[in-house]
């Protein structure tokens, strides 16, 4: 008796993967779809309040309304700007903190001591200190995503610059580098996909920040609607702002991941994506 056993070549596999992938995608939209319907039907047969837990129709009847009006645009825009420009500073300040820590020890002695301690500080919980501060109009909205933003991107960084693998730097350095070319062709490109993966944690924070930032005396924004329909008992737009803000923490997330398959074609890991 004679089993016959049949091998995948590596280019089979992953064609046998690619036509599962639908299937997959199917399967885990599934749990949602039916916890969706589940929702909908205890809203319908009087189990939960609508009053604090709208309908997924009525939620969605309320998105399209203050899409069609223009009301949930103007709101966003303002979000997305005050997110972006507490981003870029945020990210600028944890670059030029990584790299000046990262690449000389003087500058690790001088910048990393602070950095963590400060890291370890609840950066939400300095609101009333910002508003004292800078003010109640858009300053401390964004300086709050720029101090919640800087830290990832910072640890992330800095973590990759020393975690470079020595024996590469040793072998640059025998066929002549210099600081300056080991820094910009070896350094920055090994410390990377940690920067990278940085970003993406300090765009979660940006908009945790800023959820809480356009709390307060804010007139625009997602925050303000969600604020302000929770003076009118408005559940429906509250729920709205928030799958906004989980829409839009999805859309950067994955805007990432397009620009770190991009970035890091180099790597092994890359190319089998």
């Amino acid at each position: 008796m004679s089993a016959k056993t049949e091998f995948l070549t590596p280019h089979a596999f992953n064609e046998s993967t690619q036509r599962r992938l639908p299937s997959i995608r199917w399967r885990r939209a599934v749990s949602p779809i039916a916890l969706l319907f589940a929702w909908q039907i205890a809203c319908w047969n009087g189990w939960v309040s609508t009053r604090f837990i709208p309908a997924p129709v009525t939620i969605a009847q309320t998105f399209w309304a203050m899409t069609v009006s223009g009301e949930l645009a103007r709101n966003l825009l303002v979000s997305l700007g005050r997110s972006a420009s507490g981003l870029a500073i945020g990210a600028t300040i944890g670059v030029v903190a990584a790299l000046v820590a990262g690449l000389s020890s003087k500058g690790e002695d001088a910048i990393d001591p602070p950095m963590q301690m400060l890291r370890t500080m609840p950066h939400l919980a300095l609101v009333p200190l910002f508003i004292l501060w800078f003010g109640i109009g858009e300053a401390p909205k964004i300086a709050l995503v720029a101090l919640g933003s800087a830290f990832p991107i910072y640890l992330n960084l800095y973590a990759g610059i020393r975690h470079v693998d020595p024996k590469v730097i040793e072998a640059m350095t025998t066929i002549g580098l210099t600081r300056a070319e080991m820094i910009w062709h070896i350094i920055l490109p090994g410390a990377l996909p940690s920067a990278l993966v940085g970003l993406r944690y300090a765009i979660g924070v940006a908009w945790l920040s800023l959820v809480v930032g356009e709390q307060v005396n804010a007139s625009s924004g997602v925050g303000y609607l969600v604020m302000n329909a929770r003076e009118f008992v408005r559940t429906d737009i509250i729920f709205v702002g928030l799958i906004v803000y989980s829409l839009l923490g999805l859309a950067a997330d994955a805007l990432v991941r397009k620009l770190e398959s991009a970035a890091l074609v180099w790597r092994p890991t890359a190319q089998k994506k």
